[in-house]
């Protein structure tokens, strides 16, 4: 048995003559930048998340770059957030100038503990970064209580948990501002780069919007210093199509996420938590376990591919040395790191191939 990790292919095939349809219209009108499809794609999200304004963009990243620079965040501000995720989550704050303020994880959601962010608050902080790791949100009104107490804005980092659900409402309603990636392996994916903002402040929803076109005001005026931060046309006609179905595909990661669940929880290993607070996405579904690599490599000759989300904390990375932090710092990443380990994912692993992975747990 071969098994697929993200199974992009086969999604193409279930939707192919809808996507095809979709493209070769942008490729017949030649509108490949800030076509109609763009603001379809745009009021289709303000529905599906209920959010007051939907940005889209080039990349996830752009999203978190924006959203920061829509903030005025500068340099020497401080923003606190995890440092169990992927980079651009810290990285795009150091872009800016701003220093990350990193606060250890929860055990069991493995996501920012907010009983640890007060104390890392100081007269330069400026926000708090969450993120929905794996596709779970945090405890979004705990840190949101925190955010408002010290007059904090809260960026959600929703790159992995599209149509993820805190208390009912989808994490792309939450916050100051929340972002997403459409990153092909995400939950909701499109054909390349690809990403979006969302706020219910209508004031940051325009400066977002300029932002993203180089601070134009109107054309060649420029208000602000920006980027060239734009969604292709051509990506936005694709997630057109795909979110027409993202809801029937979001119940099969979750039901996929069920069936891993009850084969593999009388194993001696952790599988994911998910809160009574919360639905999960299921960008990944990753489990802890003792002995990784060894693990890694018997699968990977049973033909079962695997992902390690993510081996090095940001706090440990070369690149993040000048913040001081040391092996030890953060203990619950640490050890988290080095026992997590992603099995295959998407909407269409079947019985058979996670009764298959199962067997080799033994």
């Amino acid at each position: 048995m071969k098994i697929d990790f993200a199974n992009l292919q086969y999604q193409y095939q279930l939707y192919k003559d809808e996507i095809d349809e979709a493209i070769h219209g942008v490729l017949d009108k030649s509108n490949y930048i800030m076509g109609e499809e763009i603001k379809e794609l745009e009021d289709s999200l303000k529905v599906f998340t209920e959010s007051s304004n939907a940005i889209t963009c080039g990349s996830g990243t752009d999203a978190l770059l924006l959203s920061l620079m829509a903030l005025d965040i500068k340099e020497g501000d401080e923003i606190i957030t995890t440092p169990f995720t992927f980079i651009a989550t810290a990285e795009t704050i150091a872009l800016v100038g701003a220093i990350p303020v990193f606060v250890d994880i929860d055990s069991k959601t493995y996501n920012i503990d907010p009983s640890k962010i007060e104390e890392k608050i100081t007269n330069k902080t400026k926000a708090i970064m969450p993120v929905s790791l794996y596709g779970q949100p945090a405890e979004l009104d705990k840190i949101q209580d925190i955010a408002n107490k010290y007059n904090l804005k809260v960026i959600i980092d929703g790159a992995q948990s599209f149509g993820a659900t805190y208390k009912g409402k989808t994490d792309s309603n939450l916050g100051t501002i929340s972002i997403t990636s459409f990153f092909p392996a995400k939950p909701l994916g499109c054909f390349g780069d690809g990403g979006a903002v969302f706020t219910n402040d209508e004031e940051l929803a325009t400066k977002i919007k300029s932002l993203r076109i180089h601070g134009q005001s109107k054309r060649y005026h420029h208000k602000y210093i920006g980027l060239g931060a734009r969604l292709d046309t051509i990506q936005a006609a694709v997630l057109n199509v795909k979110l027409k179905h993202y809801k029937k595909d979001l119940v099969l990661r979750q039901e996929v996420a069920s069936r891993y669940t009850k084969v593999l929880e009388s194993k001696e290993l952790i599988t994911p938590y998910i809160s009574k607070d919360s639905t999960s996405a299921f960008a990944q579904y990753s489990i802890r376990v003792k002995n990784r690599d060894k693990l890694q490599q018997k699968l990977k000759g049973l033909n079962i591919p695997t992902a390690v989300h993510y081996p090095i904390p940001l706090h440990l990375q070369e690149c993040f040395t000048y913040l001081g932090y040391e092996k030890g710092s953060f203990p619950i990443s640490e050890l988290v790191s080095q026992e997590i380990l992603s099995l295959p994912m998407n909407p269409y692993v079947s019985d058979e191939e996670i009764e298959y992975i199962s067997k080799q747990f033994l």
